[in-house]
């Protein structure tokens, strides 16, 4: 078993047991890694390398934008929808300039989400045991969407990003 298949199977089995939060912040740590990718891609002039990450980190964030429940998750639901369509455009611009500035400032906006997720799963946890403890068994029953907790209440600038100055694709 290769390097990439162990680390493949590891995940898939963590991935079976995690919480629903858990899930998410699975999906936070791949779109993280796309963007790493990309970076080291830039760096190497490696386009190909660069636009499959970024692409592939698009494909994870719809998922994520189309699992949101709107009606349970109120205004936290339609932030991070916002907020999904605001990093899709810096993607997309990423991808065809080759921003170095606008990678590093997505990196730097899915860190703090992923630790508002984890804050939150810390938080679901402790929620449960105490449950658990009273001997009041929390409900997991699915809905036809998740019902996952949201974050804690994010505020995301609304200033517009400076565009990156005009690059050169080269192949």
């Amino acid at each position: 078993m290769n390097d990439y298949a162990a680390v493949s199977a590891y995940q898939q089995s963590a991935a079976r047991g995690a919480s629903p939060v858990g899930l998410i912040i699975a999906l936070y740590d791949t779109i993280l890694r796309d963007f790493r990718r990309a970076l080291t891609a830039l760096d190497s002039s490696n386009v190909e390398a660069r636009v499959f990450e970024l692409n592939h980190a698009l494909t994870v964030i719809a998922h994520l934008r189309d699992v949101l429940d709107h009606q349970q998750g109120g205004s936290a639901a339609a932030q991070l929808s916002r907020f999904y369509d605001l990093t899709h455009t810096m993607i997309m611009e990423a991808n065809v300039s080759g921003s170095r500035a606008t990678l590093l400032k997505l990196v730097d906006m899915y860190s703090g989400l992923r630790q508002a997720w984890e804050q939150t799963e810390r938080q679901v946890s402790a929620s449960t045991a105490a449950q658990s403890d009273s001997g009041h068994a929390p409900s997991l029953e699915p809905t036809a969407k998740s019902s996952l907790p949201l974050p804690p209440s994010i505020e995301f600038s609304t200033e517009p990003i400076p565009a990156a100055p005009s690059a050169r694709w080269s192949a």
